[in-house]
């Protein structure tokens, strides 16, 4: 039996400790099963202090703040969170209800996930430039690209949209107490994003130069386009986890809709023999130079 770290475990425990006991009188109060017990004024209302403490800046600066102190961070847990995301993403956003439940907040308020993740990036990064025959200083130019470009920016372009879509169309009832946090929305597309970044950047690494992109046969494009097909899958996948995961939206099966015009696109791109793995090595050696 697969054990989960100790934080998780403890994450867990702490949920238990809160949810199994009533609230006295004027002293705690939930504003609803997934929230933390907070201090409350007589009224039901938050405290000043507490209103503060929960604020999206507020958030954001805690964040940026652990972000410079690396002994702060859980990267065995983050760790835990990438074995996952590939084997059963289902438990990642367990904790992710954990977090709500304990914290406050859906969003990761540890950044161990998103340096772990810029170590894969770098590392594979360079690996593409070695295949790809690049030079160091293209090779640094592709790492750039890649991570303020096709991760960075890509993400916050897709979060935020997604971030719009959801509270705007998804919500079962419109509230600020009831919306999708933009934290989170970015966190879901850093978890989509770590499979296909894998898939495409470190396993299509072993055989791209000999079956993807020198040859013209079915064989080589049906590989490349192959991976292609897996990779997008599981962010579309995982993406729609994420959302499903938030109680207080609905309809979230529509995010599941694009895997037919995907399942299109790859008939066609095997019909016509279109090499995805070629036009992106293409355009990555275009850019570099």
């Amino acid at each position: 039996m697969t054990k989960t770290p100790q934080t998780h475990k403890a994450c867990f425990t702490h949920t238990q400790r809160f949810t199994n006991k009533a609230p006295e009188a004027g002293a705690l109060s939930f504003s609803n099963s997934d929230m933390l017990p907070t201090t409350a004024s007589p009224n039901g209302s938050l405290s000043a202090r507490d209103a503060a403490r929960h604020t999206a800046g507020a958030k954001r600066y805690k964040y940026l703040r652990r972000l410079l102190h690396f002994k702060a961070m859980d990267f065995e847990f983050a760790m835990w969170q990438m074995l996952y995301l590939f084997t059963s993403p289902q438990r990642v956003y367990r904790n992710f209800h954990y977090r709500k439940q304990t914290k406050d907040q859906w969003a990761r308020d540890d950044p161990a996930f998103l340096v772990l993740l810029s170590v894969w990036l770098c590392v594979s990064t360079l690996g593409f430039g070695l295949v790809l025959d690049m030079g160091f200083v293209e090779t640094l130019k592709l790492l750039l690209w890649v991570v303020f470009i096709d991760c960075i920016g890509v993400g916050l372009l897709i979060s935020t949209l997604m971030w719009f879509i959801t509270n705007k169309y998804l919500l079962k009832q419109p509230s600020k107490d009831f919306d999708v946090e933009w934290g989170y929305a970015f966190d879901v597309h850093l978890n989509a994003f770590y499979p296909l970044l894998v898939i495409l950047h470190f396993l299509q690494l072993f055989f791209i130069n000999h079956v993807v992109i020198t040859s013209d046969w079915f064989l080589g494009y049906f590989v490349g386009n192959t991976l292609w097909l897996i990779s997008i899958g599981y962010y579309l996948y995982i993406t729609f986890l994420g959302y499903n995961a938030l109680p207080h939206l609905k309809n979230t099966v529509v995010l599941l809709y694009p895997f037919a015009l995907l399942g299109v696109l790859y008939i066609l791109s095997l019909s016509m023999g279109w090499n995805f793995t070629k036009g992106l090595c293409w355009f990555y050696k275009y850019r570099v130079q």
